[in-house]
């Protein structure tokens, strides 16, 4: 490769590593206001993964969260700053990272193939919910008082499954359709 060529494909990657933050910012600012709000943040994350791959993909949710972290407004409700990934909602937040993280290394290990994808998505949404109930629980605790996991679970996780896997299912056939076109 020549290093034009390769200068070439660093800036492409760059722009779609900033393409898909802002596709996750926008997907967080369509929002349900709750405990933890219901948004497509989850469905950017899959989007991300899906589209770019697991590097390109785990570095678009890391600039996502950085921008939020330094006060972007790109979180819910146009928050940002680092009061949001402290909230009750933060650890939600904090677990996309590690979610794209499960998914490159399911596709490190397994390839790409459809089957593969739908598991790693369903496995980096478990791994968002971990993260996410034991941080509401904490900040929750520290905040208001001790919450029982059942409660948070009904709060936080059980009302986001059946919507979660409908996102799931988008991101894997759109990130089909679009990752011919984010070479």
């Amino acid at each position: 490769m020549t290093t034009v060529a390769a200068t070439r494909s660093k800036t492409y990657d760059l722009v779609y590593i900033a393409v898909f933050a802002v596709v996750m910012a926008v997907c967080s600012w369509i929002s349900i206001p709750a405990q933890v709000p219901f948004t497509l943040q989850t469905f950017g994350v899959f989007m991300a993964v899906g589209v770019l791959g697991g590097k390109r993909g785990t570095l678009a949710v890391l600039v996502y969260v950085l921008l939020g972290a330094v006060g972007v407004p790109v979180f819910a409700g146009f928050s940002g700053g680092i009061g949001s990934l402290l909230g009750n909602a933060g650890g939600y937040i904090i677990g996309f990272i590690f979610s794209a993280l499960v998914m490159w290394a399911i596709e490190s290990v397994f390839g790409r193939k459809p089957v593969v994808q739908i598991i790693s998505m369903i496995i980096g949404l478990i791994v968002c919910y971990a993260f996410g109930t034991a941080w509401f629980m904490f900040a929750y605790t520290r905040s208001t008082g001790p919450v029982g996991l059942i409660a948070v679970l009904g709060w936080c996780v059980f009302p986001f499954i059946i919507p979660d896997l409908i996102k799931i299912a988008l991101a894997y056939v759109l990130s089909g359709k679009v990752r011919k076109y984010a070479r």
